[in-house]
């Protein structure tokens, strides 16, 4: 079976981000970028499937030359092969998803798996985006799945709880948090990865659906207040609770 894995390289969620001078991107200095935490989850789900029924593990990537770093963690893993689809320009996830669901369609991949969202720009969409294109079964938040001769069973999280669907091959599968625990790349898996292929393919210009307008932080916090010491603030408290937050 060959298994598509859609990874997106992002900024650490513990780097400061500032916006840049033109007001529409980031400020790139000093990021650190990491792989897509959600984009882990599905690389594991991934190579469990290649260790139950044998298979070829495709780890597929859209950006510059940075995200290489991205794809060689997942081929440290265990992942087969990488495939960087090479451009600088920023895409919207219309865009994205119809460029990787032409790369999954021209390898032959029967089963899709990327994370629920990406922590970027958080759209939670481009899974499901791909399914569309490929014309594929899709299940979202997904927190377990069982596989059983071509069957899929899924257990994914909705509002208010959780839903158990059944589909079958091919499928898009969005991993959520919850679904594994991705593995740490071991030495032999990294010195493996070195002799692994990351194919290079160029992207042909195209227009987004979508243009960013404007970036901006979020307003800083007001100041915390301390009312008083004694039941008398509780009175304050109360009143402030009411006229000012407006939240009783």
């Amino acid at each position: 079976m060959k298994i598509a894995v859609c990874v997106n390289h992002v900024p650490d969620t513990a780097t400061k981000i500032k916006v840049g001078p033109d007001g529409k991107k980031i400020d790139t200095i000093g990021v650190t970028y990491i792989v897509n935490p959600y984009d882990e989850y599905a690389i594991e789900e991934g190579l469990k499937l290649k260790e139950k029924i044998s298979g070829t593990v495709y780890v597929i990537g859209l950006g510059g030359d940075s995200h290489k770093e991205s794809l060689k963690k997942a081929l440290a893993m265990g992942a087969d092969e990488g495939i960087l689809l090479k451009t600088d320009q920023d895409f919207d996830s219309v865009t994205v998803a119809k460029l990787l669901a032409e790369e999954i369609k021209s390898l032959g991949c029967e089963v899709v798996f990327t994370g629920k969202q990406s922590i970027d720009f958080d759209n939670s969409a481009t899974g499901q985006m791909i399914s569309e294109f490929l014309g594929f079964n899709c299940v979202s938040n997904v927190v377990s799945l069982t596989i059983e001769n071509g069957s899929l069973e899924a257990e994914r999280e909705i509002e208010g709880g959780r839903e158990v669907v059944k589909t079958t091959f091919p499928a898009v599968i969005t991993a959520q948090k919850g679904i594994n625990e991705p593995r740490y790349a071991s030495l032999k898996g990294i010195m493996a990865a070195k002799k692994k292929v990351i194919t290079e393919k160029s992207v042909a210009q195209s227009t987004s659906k979508t243009k960013s307008l404007g970036l901006r932080l979020p307003a800083p916090k007001n100041p915390g207040r301390i009312l008083g010491s004694d039941a008398e603030a509780i009175k304050e408290l109360v009143k402030l609770l009411r006229e000012e937050a407006k939240v009783i």
